[in-house]
């Protein structure tokens, strides 16, 4: 089936992706016309799955009633310290079941959630926690000890909840007085959800993305966003049975081995609401490691994994893989960093498992083009075409002309998983967001059928195994060395990273300074996977352009 004989067949009315037009911010958008009106319902919804587990962590397995009742209590006693609609709860942990909870007690109550990136240093979550004006943060007790020093800068920062501590830290509560561990989950008593009124397109989220002037901005989410993704995803998958010609199966529950972290877009929105919508198990790792994670997808016979193409280059060239019964793996899909067509098809002629991938960004709360299984194997260097509720444009130089398919210009997409703003930060906004489209700042083409093929980023970014590096900032903390007068971050090709961050540095002269005292200096203010991996010295100022623009592509010639 063609592209349209699919949406036409799946979309029709009646049917369970039916789609309908709701005026949104002002503009007429679709929706997918059966998806929950809001989180508090998907939380409603999601305990029917009972028995079924939620989460696994380690040796901790919570149901989704045990699940339940974590995030009711959770939402009482936030409630109970004054946290109500519209306020900043910041969630700031690794992958943990406690994540999951703080995350839909905070949206439950009509509060917005703003889950903190938690590979950044104590600066960088202070900046998060002021920028949100967070009334209440829950951490993990190894976040907190890099928070902690910064607490006087914080003046409306009220409570801390803190979990996974032996004691409560100073000036902390512990979450496990207030709900227990997640092995007391099931034994909690059953209580209603606070009776909070939610609409589709309140506020509920506030996920960080990095900004080329150096601080991260805040993209506002809604209730809407977020739900707009279990139809998305179910949709592909439907989509790529017809495609081959096969009937799509009725929706199963899935095990997911999820390896990326829940303050991205793509493990939150993505992955962890559809996994709420369908009864999917989700499993946390603490930390990567391919010989574990093939023990864990044995063991618990996962069905789908993925994140970045790192992950998937780990398992299939690991010398120890034959000896893990990998066979129930039905899936591996990844995003948020390019990929060779080569990896496509060896996913494939490895495991039998269907290849995955898609487009989205912060700004459009994950999926907004979804690519799987034959489509992707046949056209490996596409990310897919949009799902039937997104609309992409190609646009000319002048942010007007549409541009035909074929034609390369600024990417352009427009849904109901478009955020609504950049927090407080109405200039940004008025750049970015306009009547209902996103400007992305990628460069890309469409193809006849309507296939988006990305060709390059406009925005000066790196992106290293799926997070984000904006220039700028790696730049703007090597200038603050005082030897240092010109600098510049290029990335370099990583086989399994799709690229790392190197910089080429000019030095004063009489000043001295070497690469590994930079390195440590840029360490020092800034997360480790933002740290140049190398870092060149030229003997003369760095080459520009008229516009004094530094010519990177010239830059990448010296780490060859």
């Amino acid at each position: 089936m063609s592209l349209d004989q699919v949406q036409a067949l799946l979309c029709a009315p009646g049917q369970r992706f039916e789609i309908e037009e709701r005026v949104i911010r002002g503009v007429t958008t679709r929706v997918w016309k059966h998806a929950p009106e809001n989180l508090r319902l998907l939380v409603q919804f999601a305990r029917g799955h009972g028995g079924r587990l939620a989460t696994i962590h380690e040796d901790e397995r919570v149901t989704f009633e045990a699940q339940h009742r974590a995030i009711a209590a959770l939402a009482a006693a936030l409630a109970a310290r004054g946290v109500g609609k519209g306020d900043r709860v910041a969630i700031c942990m690794r992958n943990l079941p406690e994540w999951v909870v703080a995350f839909f007690a905070v949206v439950s109550l009509g509060a917005i959630a703003v889950p903190l990136n938690a590979w950044w240093t104590g600066a960088e979550l202070a900046y998060g926690l002021a920028d949100s004006e967070a009334r209440l943060l829950v951490a993990d007790a190894e976040r907190w000890q890099r928070i902690a020093p910064h607490r006087a800068e914080l003046a409306g920062l009220e409570t801390v909840l803190v979990a996974r501590a032996d004691a409560a830290p100073a000036g902390t509560e512990r979450l496990e007085d207030l709900i227990g561990t997640p092995g007391d989950w099931a034994g909690l008593a059953d209580t209603p959800l606070p009776d909070t009124p939610v609409a589709a397109d309140d506020d509920a989220t506030i996920f960080y993305t990095s900004g080329t002037t150096g601080h991260p901005k805040g993209a506002l989410g809604t209730h809407r966003n977020l739900v707009t993704n279990i139809f998305s995803g179910a949709y592909a998958g439907a989509r790529s049975f017809l495609r081959r010609g096969e009937a799509p199966p009725e929706p199963a529950p899935k095990v997911g081995l999820l390896v990326i972290p829940l303050f991205h877009v793509t493990a939150c929105s993505a992955s962890l609401m559809g996994a709420m919508a369908a009864g999917n198990t989700t499993i946390f790792m603490r930390r990567w490691d391919a010989l574990e994670a093939m023990r864990i997808i044995e063991r618990e016979r996962v069905n789908v994994t993925g994140g970045v193409p790192t992950i998937a280059w780990q398992l299939i060239e690991h010398p120890e893989r034959g000896r893990f019964d990998l066979s129930s793996l039905e899936a591996i899909s990844y995003g948020g960093a390019p990929s060779a067509p080569e990896l496509v098809r060896r996913i494939f002629e490895e495991f039998g498992a269907l290849p995955g991938n898609g487009w989205g960004m912060t700004e459009t709360m994950a999926t907004v083009t979804s690519h799987i299984a034959e489509d992707y194997l046949h056209r490996p260097d596409s990310a897919g075409p949009p799902v039937p509720v997104a609309e992409l444009q190609i646009r000319g130089a002048d942010g007007i002309t549409v541009l035909p398919p074929g034609e390369i210009g600024e990417l352009w997409a427009k849904g109901p998983q478009i955020v609504k703003a950049y927090w407080r930060k109405p200039e940004a906004t008025a750049e970015t967001f306009v009547d209902g489209w996103v400007r992305t700042g990628d460069l890309a083409r469409l193809d006849e059928e309507g296939f988006l093929f990305i060709v390059d980023r406009a925005k000066d970014i790196i992106i290293r195994g799926g997070e984000n590096i904006y220039s700028i900032e790696v730049e703007n903390a090597l200038y603050e060395h005082p030897a240092v007068t010109d600098a510049a971050l290029v990335g370099i090709p990583h086989r399994t990273l799709g690229e790392e961050p190197a910089a080429v540095v000019h030095l004063a002269p009489g000043t001295s300074a070497g690469e590994a005292e930079l390195q440590d200096w840029v360490r020092a203010r800034l997360a480790p996977f933002k740290v140049p991996v190398r870092i060149v010295f030229s003997g003369e100022t760095l080459p520009r352009n008229a516009n004094g623009k530094i010519l990177k592509r010239h830059l990448k010639a010296l780490f060859a």
